[in-house]
């Protein structure tokens, strides 16, 4: 008799890495050139965050993880994996979380400066906005198939854990990272389970949200 021990990672892939690939391709297809309008949406929004405008900064990112909420896990991802819907609700979580900081915005800080939490902030945001995009293309895949920010949820993820390491501090800082990291987890994982070379990139990404969450956190209370 089998037991869970005898499982690997792969069993719990409903998919394969072409189907994977193809599913990226048809987000981007779909949605395209609202690519365009999302890449410089997520440049304003980090330029609003390194200049104090953290409130407006929020409201501007929340509908992006409404729309990939929808248009990504419900009317593509659930069709592959019957967890889909669920994350779905995640991510709209994610963004009434951001609406809701927003309006009250009780964990704002109160001015970026030249702090290497900001500096590394600024960092992921533009991994986020350039790099990832950048491999996808680099590692053999189209234009269609390269994450971008504000259609696909990794770079959104990072874009968003970039951006709140610039804006946000004490316990509202840890609440609003939350939900991006834990996808970043789902993927990497699931990229190492296809067995795609790109699979170390979102640890490589947590490893460095991480360090900024704890340094940002020092750096309140002792500098």
């Amino acid at each position: 008799m089998s037991n869970g021990f005898s499982y690997s990672l792969e069993d719990f892939i409903p998919f394969t890495t072409e189907i994977y690939f193809r599913l990226l391709e048809r987000m981007g297809e779909t949605f395209w050139p609202m690519h365009l309008l999302t890449i410089i949406l997520g440049a304003v929004t980090l330029w609003l965050a390194l200049n104090n405008r953290a409130r407006l900064a929020s409201l501007l990112i929340a509908p992006v993880w409404a729309f990939i909420a929808v248009a990504f896990f419900i009317q593509f991802y659930a069709e592959l994996n019957w967890a889909g819907s669920y994350m779905a609700y995640v991510f709209l979580t994610q963004a009434a979380l951001l609406l809701l900081l927003a309006v009250i915005a009780p964990g704002l800080d109160s001015w970026p400066g030249k702090k290497l939490s900001t500096v590394l902030g600024s960092v992921l945001a533009l991994a986020g906005l350039i790099g990832l995009p950048l491999i996808g293309l680099a590692s053999g895949g189209n234009w269609f198939r390269a994450e971008v920010f504000g259609i696909h949820p990794d770079p959104t993820s990072v874009t968003t854990l970039g951006l709140a390491l610039i804006m946000f501090r004490g316990w509202m800082l840890w609440l609003i990272t939350l939900i991006p990291a834990v996808w970043l987890l789902y993927s990497g994982l699931t990229l190492w389970a296809l067995d795609i070379p790109a699979a170390i990139v979102p640890f490589i990404i947590l490893a460095m949200g991480l360090i900024g969450l704890v340094w940002k956190s020092l750096e309140r209370r002792f500098i």
